[in-house]
């Protein structure tokens, strides 16, 4: 699989609300950073991780493009939740030589105005 694989399989079960399928995917000693906070360690991810899910119904991801290079993924997202908040995101993910995620930093963008 590779790094794009790994990053589409990673939105796919995150809009699935896949906790041990993301948890499957994370090296123990992975990293999260975003515009609301930063943790460490594969527990502390997925709590956080968890908490997004628990404060959402639905979530709709769409790529709008992708950009690999080497051991890393970036994503330019459209996601949406519960059918009425959207956010454009860029996300970007880092992998061990395993395949494992060992960084996950997401940024948060504006919205197109067209």
């Amino acid at each position: 699989m590779t790094c794009s694989d790994a990053f589409q399989a990673y939105l796919q079960a995150y809009a699935r609300k896949d906790l041990p399928a993301i948890e499957s995917m994370l090296s123990s000693d992975v990293r999260l950073c975003d515009w609301n906070k930063a943790v460490a360690g594969r527990a502390a991810v997925l709590a956080e991780t968890a908490k997004n899910f628990a404060a959402a119904e639905i979530i709709e991801i769409e790529t709008l493009a992708t950009y690999a290079r080497g051991d890393g993924v970036a994503g330019e997202l459209r996601i949406v939740v519960d059918g009425q908040t959207e956010l454009r995101v860029v996300d970007v993910l880092r992998f061990d030589t395993s395949g494992k995620i060992t960084d996950i930093r997401a940024y948060l963008g504006c919205s197109d105005a067209d």
